[in-house]
């Protein structure tokens, strides 16, 4: 199942109006809809709707155009709401990290669920399978290792056999075994043996473009992610091994690849808000960010105007993996001081409850309100409760962030 026409249509309609509408208007007018939340106390993490709705659109039209899957990361929003969202876009099914973080879409009653993320105790294989037979959840399992393998089937029921894919380490060297390496071989052979288990297919994760130096480097990583995870398709066909599915993650890449000949499907995650670290890769503008930190100005010195958002707001994360460009977030003036602080001005250092946003002479006066767009979106939703949600002609809404620290 891939996104239908209609997605597809209805996303190009919307992308041209956006065109159109950017050509009429500056930067500074595209701040104007995170004014919607003056309301409120600050800081909060607000969501531009009929943005975040416009970038599910766009991936959804890249799987229907390739023919692929789409099975996004819920990690970045953690948030039912948005999951929901993203199946009526044509997902079909979700991806999340830890074992707690799947059980809350297991719950919510999600079709699909990915848990991308290596499980070691027994007792967490065993609570989400429960979990999944009672909710008629296709719940699947990745694996990069004998030992991982043999946890999951540790907790499947008598009768009952787990779906399993092979993590394969395209290039961030985190999880995952290495095409050609002994380790494939035996851990395909670990879960083809067990009478609990289905090797289903591969799966990788090229997290290292986040800091490649823009698109043409993302796509040079895409293509060779690509063609690894069809070498691992190769050596497994001549151990007579059937390689059912071929999953990549990662929103740079997906973004930015040009082909994804021998691909089933993409897990792209950040893409639903995207954040200043997509913008220096190239792969998103400043205005498809839908998700920002409205904050105020408490205090001014000659170098810095201090907001009332730090490191608990807004993470101490200068990007995906380490990467970054320097700082942590674009800030840029809401209200009749927008132009003058042109394409924002950069949240240097932090404190816990303080950020130190480089003013270059032109600060705001105390009590203005400002957006920060982080450097990394994943982290900061992480920290926040709820969500603001701001639709043009409505009343601010407020979704949970369901997921919230389940880390384990």
């Amino acid at each position: 199942m891939t996104a239908n026409a209609d997605t597809v249509d209805r996303h190009q309609a919307n992308q041209a109006g956006a065109r159109e509408a950017g050509a009429r208007a500056g930067f500074a007018d595209a701040l104007e809809p995170w004014r919607a939340s003056e309301g409120l106390p600050t800081p909060h993490l607000a969501v531009l709707l009929d943005r975040l709705r416009l970038n599910l659109e766009q991936v959804a039209s890249i799987a229907h155009a390739h023919a692929v899957r789409l099975r996004p990361h819920v990690k970045t929003h953690k948030c039912i709401e948005i999951a929901r969202m993203q199946l009526e876009c044509g997902a079909v099914g979700i991806t999340a990290s830890k074992p707690q973080e799947a059980l809350v879409f297991i719950e919510a009653g999600l079709p699909s669920v990915t848990v991308a993320y290596p499980i070691v105790a027994p007792q967490a294989a065993q609570t989400l399978l429960q979990a999944a037979e009672r909710r008629k959840c296709d719940l699947r399992f990745v694996v990069d290792s004998v030992e991982g393998a043999g946890t999951i089937a540790l907790g499947v029921g008598q009768g009952r056999r787990a779906p399993i894919f092979l993590e394969i380490d395209v290039g961030l060297e985190r999880c995952g075994v290495k095409p050609g390496s002994a380790s494939l071989e035996k851990v395909v052979r670990a879960v083809r043996d067990s009478p609990k288990l289905e090797f289903r297919g591969i799966l990788s994760h090229a997290g290292h473009a986040y800091g490649a130096s823009g698109r043409r480097e993302i796509a040079a990583i895409a293509d060779d992610e690509r063609r690894q995870l069809r070498s691992v398709v190769d050596a497994l066909a001549a151990q007579a091994v059937d390689v059912e599915e071929v999953s990549v993650g990662s929103t740079p890449t997906v973004l930015g690849a040009e082909s994804f000949a021998g691909v089933t499907e993409i897990r792209p995650g950040n893409y639903v808000f995207l954040d200043a670290t997509a913008c220096r890769l190239g792969v998103a503008k400043l205005d498809q960010v839908s998700l920002g930190i409205i904050t105020s100005v408490v205090s001014v010195n000659e170098r810095y105007c201090i907001i009332d958002a730090g490191s608990k707001v807004l993470s101490s994360d200068t990007g995906p993996h380490g990467t970054g460009g320097g700082g942590f977030g674009l800030c840029f003036a809401l209200g009749p001081a927008a132009s003058s602080w042109g394409e924002g001005r950069r949240v240097a250092r932090l404190s816990e409850e303080h950020g130190f946003v480089e003013h270059g002479g032109e600060p705001l006066p105390i009590g203005a309100r400002a957006l920060v767009l982080p450097n990394h979106s994943c982290p900061a939703v992480n920290l926040a409760d709820r969500l603001v949600v701001l639709e043009e002609g409505r009343d601010p809404q407020f979704w949970v962030v369901a997921a919230r620290g389940r880390t384990t």
